[in-house]
């Protein structure tokens, strides 16, 4: 197989899973889109699934490919996607000549009739390696230069650069920079000649330092039933309502009405009608903005119908869980924030924050494919 060696493409890695790769990749798409007529992208490996027309393709290319109108097949967009019998598989009788050329002949698909492709990797550089199939390898193999993910610093990002630089250049892999992602806004201006200082000792521009911004952290109340497992007894329509806080039902009736602010979710077991209660009550005060999100019910306990009824009537999200009331809080607390295609405000959001302080340039001048591995 001859891999397509003339359209310019960007491999885009992080230092860890959740460090921000959908999320540029989702804005630089869109700057990119001002600079090339056709933009093509791929995610060769991928470890999330979601079924379409019976094949397994990662999350992130639908995403992409649902917010961009991407005019590609799915399946070229999303060649490999690990599920969790794939690793077993391939120890005991994988081909990976047969993965390399499945995933070049997706991105000559990819790269066709396009001027320009982004290559969204999978965690880390190492992360892949058990099937072969690394970051640093996967990039090599499309002759793809390098842009590195990692958080806001300077003490952590650069230690977990530094070891991902170190496999990227084992395997003849340029880096040509770093992103810092979740930098929060008080700190950049203090942050930056620190870290421009820090990267340059090993020859990394920062190529962009990304805003923090809390509200891209926030799910929908169908995000958060869907981590739950939960079902929704009224409301579903209104799924798409950000959480903006959460309040644990250990308190009276009264002492309730403190904490539903606009876009509060209650959690309470299901036996608490005085709380439920109160919260339909502040819905019915509040105007649209200042409405709660919605209510979790939990400990598999419903309420009695008559008041389902009230709270479908009047426009209430409701949720059923089995789990108790702290273990539920613990998960929407620490689950992680994806962006939905049909979250339009987000996506807006993500957009506007990469063009204005991601160096587009810098990137473009990168973009230069590279002598590739021949399969």
């Amino acid at each position: 197989m001859e891999l397509n060696r003339v359209t310019p493409r960007i491999y885009v890695a992080a230092t860890r899973q959740d460090d921000g790769k959908t999320t540029t990749c989702l804005g630089l798409y869109a700057a990119l889109s001002a600079k090339f007529k056709k933009i093509g992208y791929i995610k060769p490996v991928g470890q999330r699934f979601v079924e379409v027309a019976g094949k397994k393709v990662d999350e992130d290319s639908v995403l992409v490919s649902n917010t961009y109108g991407v005019n590609l097949p799915i399946e070229a967009m999303s060649p490999i996607a690990v599920d969790r019998m794939f690793t077993r598989e391939y120890l005991e009788r994988g081909n990976l000549p047969a993965m390399k050329a499945t995933i070049g002949e997706a991105f000559n698909r990819v790269a066709w009739e396009h001027d320009f492709v982004l290559i969204e990797g999978t965690g880390h550089a190492g992360v892949g390696s058990v099937l072969d199939l690394s970051n640093a390898q996967v990039a090599k193999l499309l002759g793809s230069q390098v842009v590195i993910v990692t958080t806001g610093g300077v003490g952590r990002p650069v230690d977990e650069v530094s070891l991902n630089l170190a496999l990227f250049e084992k395997h003849g892999v340029k880096v040509v920079g770093v992103v810092l992602n979740k930098v929060l806004p008080a700190k950049m201006e203090a942050l930056r000649p620190w870290a421009e200082k820090a990267f340059h000792r090993m020859g990394l521009p920062i190529l962009g330092m990304i805003p923090y911004h809390g509200e891209l952290r926030r799910p929908t109340l169908g995000q958060v039933t869907l981590e739950l497992g939960g079902e929704f007894l009224s409301g579903e329509n209104m799924k798409r309502r950000k959480v903006r806080s959460v309040a644990v039902g250990a308190m009276t009736a009264v002492r309730l009405q403190d904490q539903l602010h606009p876009g509060a979710l209650l959690i309470t077991p299901g036996d608490r009608e005085d709380l439920l209660l109160a919260t339909l009550e502040a819905q019915v005060k509040g105007g649209h903005e200042a409405k709660p999100a919605g209510i979790i019910l939990t400990d598999g306990l419903k309420p009695q119908p008559g008041l389902i009824k009230m709270l479908q009537e009047r426009g209430l999200p409701t949720v059923a869980v089995t789990g108790d009331s702290y273990t539920v809080a613990a998960k929407i607390e620490r689950m992680t924030v994806k962006t939905d295609p049909g979250d339009k405000e987000k996506i807006l959001m993500i957009q506007e924050v990469i063009a204005k302080h991601l160096d587009l340039g810098a990137i473009i001048r990168g973009s230069k494919p590279v002598s590739a591995e021949r399969s």
